[in-house]
Order: structure tokens, then sequence, then C-alpha cells
């Protein structure tokens, strides 16, 4: 008795759903690679800054003015000037003085100055802006102990008031390349087994028509 055969050949359709599974399964390999170098590194130096508690020791403005950008418009752009405040605050963590920050954007931005206003056009704005901020810690916190961030190998002189990133960073980081690798597997393993059963099947049907 001659041996049935059927022909395992693809089609068009499984053919497309099988490459469109291999790239997935290789957009999720690169993009863990790629966020891991580009996003989760820095996050993870951030998040080793160690929490502590700052109490403030002096709040300042020095002479010295910044420059910064304004927009006013689509084609409207120019600069001016705001004063610079100096947060000094004493951290638990190393109890010595460091200079406060509201986050690691405007630490790297000016490293000199503790806050950065909202740029608006008029000086006096930028100013009036930074005078209240001012007040604000001199009032308003005062000696009140706060929850600050500090790193003692990146940055041993100033202290964060918030993290740029969190714990979500890390969660992010993996689950969307993974899930997006599993889909990729879980698709080309299908079509694969959809495949197999249905050369089972016209096997099956050939050999009782035989």
């Amino acid at each position: 008795m001659a041996k049935i055969r059927v022909a395992y050949e693809y089609t068009e359709a499984e053919d497309k759903t099988i490459r469109l599974g291999l790239f997935l399964i290789v957009s999720g390999i690169l993009s863990l690679f790629i966020l891991g170098f580009c996003w989760l590194n820095p996050a993870l130096q951030d998040l080793q800054g160690k929490a502590a508690n700052c109490t403030v020791l002096s709040v300042q403005r020095i002479s010295e003015v910044f420059e910064c950008t304004f927009t006013c418009g689509g084609d409207c752009k120019g600069t001016s000037l705001y004063p610079c405040l100096q947060i000094y605050v004493n951290n638990s963590e190393s109890n010595a003085r460091a200079l406060l920050h509201p986050d690691e954007h405007q630490l790297l931005s000016n490293p000199k100055c503790s806050y950065i206003p909202p740029c608006e056009r008029e000086n006096e704005k930028n100013s009036d802006i930074v005078m209240h901020w001012q007040i604000y810690w001199e009032d308003e916190v005062g000696s009140q102990p706060f929850t600050c961030y500090f790193n003692q190998h990146l940055r041993p002189d100033d202290v964060l008031l918030q993290r740029t990133h969190d714990e979500s960073v890390l969660l992010h980081c993996f689950l969307w390349p993974v899930v997006t690798f599993l889909v990729g597997i879980l698709i080309v393993v299908l079509t694969i087994c959809a495949k197999s059963l249905a050369v089972k099947a016209e096997t099956m049907k050939k050999k009782k028509h035989s």
C-alpha cells in the first residue's frame, strides 16, 4: 500500500503570520537592549540616591543672575534673566551641608542654583517667582525636616527634593519588551501547531478515503 503524503507547505497568510511573530521576537530582544542601555542605566543611577531627612540651614539670593529661554509663539523666542537662589540643607545621611535642587534635571541645567523658574519674558516676573520660592522655604518650611535624596558617589555636595525616576521605570523596561517577545513566540508556535494539526487532519481524511 502506497504511503500517503501530504504537502507540508505554508500558505501565504501563514507565512506572513510567522514573519510577524519573528519580527516581534527580534523587536522584543532589541528593545530590551535599547531600553536597558538608554533608560534603565540612568534610572538605576538615579535610584541609588538614598532617602534622607533634610533641614534647611540657609536660604539666600546671590548677586549673580542667569539666562533662560522663553517662547512667546511659534517664531517668537528670546532670553531673559532670573536671580540665583541657593538653599543649603543638612542631610541625615552625610550630616553635611548640601545644595538643594528640585530634581536632577534642574541640577544638571544649573548646578549653582536651587531653583530655575518657568522662564518669563520679563525679568521682574522671573524675580517674583524666585522670591515666592524663597519665601516658601523661609517661612513655610523653615526648620521642619523633609525627605530629600542624597547620592554620596555621584553628587556629594547636592541633594534632590524628588527623584527623576521611580521603581515603575524598572517594570516598564522589562515588561513591554518581554511581552512583545512572548507574543511573538506565541504567534509562531500557534501558527506551526495549527498547520501541523491541519496536515494531520488532512492525512487522516485521505486514509479514510483510500
